[in-house]
């Protein structure tokens, strides 16, 4: 695509990352037919190729967003499979991320996004006020049905409809060693996963000990980042970037570590970007890139270093792919390989490339477009006729949850079982008779 940018703009970084990302597109359209809005919407302009173009003018003539132009960017999930899809290599992740910091800076919101967004990036990022807000949430959840009929309340209305009628007691993440370790890894820790799935790290930790990994958390990590990157809010997403450099520098320099995994891969594809997101920080270039490098998804790490062969029980799992891990990661075998060689039989539902409609807070600012996914990708996996339902991203596993005729359970929680831990709690009575 050709491009007019001056070179003031392009002296700017960002532009002209976003400059060479744009000239790349080709106008091709193979990215129409994996994108989700686009199939679900038919607009154009719900399509990348068409956001490109919405973008390429509004960058490159230094407009002031407009409210149609911030619309059709709101719609997209950046779940990426138009990156999967694409022939000419397009970057489209970083054009959009910059593309929502420069909504972010130049477009002022009606006040009930501004609300919900700031209400979203306060509280999701912090465990201890995600689980005070859970609590808080059920009182209010009588109220759902009214405030849905509110277009300028939908998003608390969503919030609501996804919060647990029950939360987990929360664990505290300590280290765990075994005796004679193969090597030490660090555990992300997470903010959403460990309040509303604790068990997930329960059994991340059972596994990696069981193949003799020392496992270790640092307390000076928080957020990733994801959440606030993704709505544009970049001073926040880079500070959350430097904070957890700096935390698991200081880690790998005292006591050093062969990986740094994530059991969330929303989380590992923002990680694996803290290269990118801090190659201009002097300070801070070299050490973004080796944290970046050393970031591995739970299942990428159980596929380089190995499983012993497990029971699988004889249940047959629809793997759920999560677009941060398909999309974002790059690694789709890996888990399928994984659970089939536990001993289960693994199905994928049709249109496995198409979002759920999580997507981060999607589900909550877009929770229309959100449900429309969710219900598609159900029905589809309700035509595998199978036990339990897998995945590899806790807002996967939310989001497919509240509606899902089976069991959702993180990807490690069966290969634990399958390998001598627990049964996972999330297993329903139909699916413990598939035992017998």
């Amino acid at each position: 695509m050709q491009t007019s940018f001056t070179p003031s703009q392009l002296a700017d970084p960002d532009m002209a990352v976003s400059e060479s990302v744009i000239r790349k597109c080709v106008h091709c359209g193979f990215c129409t037919a994996t994108c989700p809005t686009y199939v679900l919407l038919g607009d154009e302009l719900d399509s990348p190729r068409g956001r490109i173009y919405l973008m390429k003018d509004m960058l490159e003539n230094a407009h002031q967003p407009t409210e149609e132009v911030v619309k059709h960017i709101d719609r997209c999930l950046s779940c990426l499979a138009c990156m999967t899809t694409c022939p000419s290599g397009v970057n489209y992740m970083h054009l959009v991320d910059h593309a929502r910091a420069y909504i972010h800076e130049n477009y002022r919101r009606p006040w009930h996004e501004r609300f919900a967004r700031a209400l979203l990036a306060f509280v999701l990022p912090h465990p201890k006020r995600l689980r005070l807000s859970l609590s808080l949430a059920r009182l209010a959840r009588p109220f759902a049905r009214l405030l849905e009929k509110s277009p300028k309340l939908k998003p608390v209305a969503a919030m609501l409809a996804l919060a647990p009628t029950h939360v987990p007691r929360g664990a505290a993440a300590e280290d765990s060693k075994v005796a004679n370790p193969k090597g030490r890894v660090a555990l992300l820790q997470g903010c959403v996963e460990p309040v509303l799935r604790p068990e997930i790290r329960a059994a991340t930790l059972r596994l990696l000990n069981r193949i003799g990994f020392d496992v270790c958390f640092t307390p000076e990590e928080g957020c990733c980042g994801a959440l606030a990157h993704h709505m544009g809010r970049e001073a926040e997403a880079l500070a959350a970037a430097r904070r957890n450099v700096d935390a698991w520098t200081r880690e790998l320099d005292s006591n050093g570590l062969d990986a740094i995994l994530v059991t969330a891969s929303g989380c590992g594809t923002s990680l694996k970007n803290y290269g990118f997101l801090l190659r201009e920080d002097t300070a801070y270039a070299a050490k973004a890139a080796r944290i970046s490098a050393l970031t591995k998804d739970i299942s990428e790490w159980l596929a380089e270093t190995g499983l012993p062969s497990g029971r699988g029980y004889g249940l047959r799992v629809a793997y759920h792919a999560a677009c941060s891990l398909q999309h974002g990661q790059q690694v789709d075998a890996a888990p399928k390989a994984l659970l089939t060689h536990a001993g289960f039989q693994v199905v994928a539902p049709a249109e496995s490339h198409l979002c759920c409609g999580s997507a981060g807070t999607y589900n909550i600012l877009q929770s229309e477009i959100a449900t429309r996914l969710r219900d598609r990708k159900l029905e589809q996996i309700k035509r595998l006729d199978a036990d339990v339902l897998a995945t590899g991203n806790i807002g996967c596993a939310i989001q497919l949850g509240t509606k899902s005729s089976i069991s959702v359970v993180h990807t490690v929680e069966l290969l634990d079982w399958a390998t001598g831990g627990p049964m996972p709690a999330g297993l329903t009575l139909s699916s413990r008779q598939a035992l017998t």
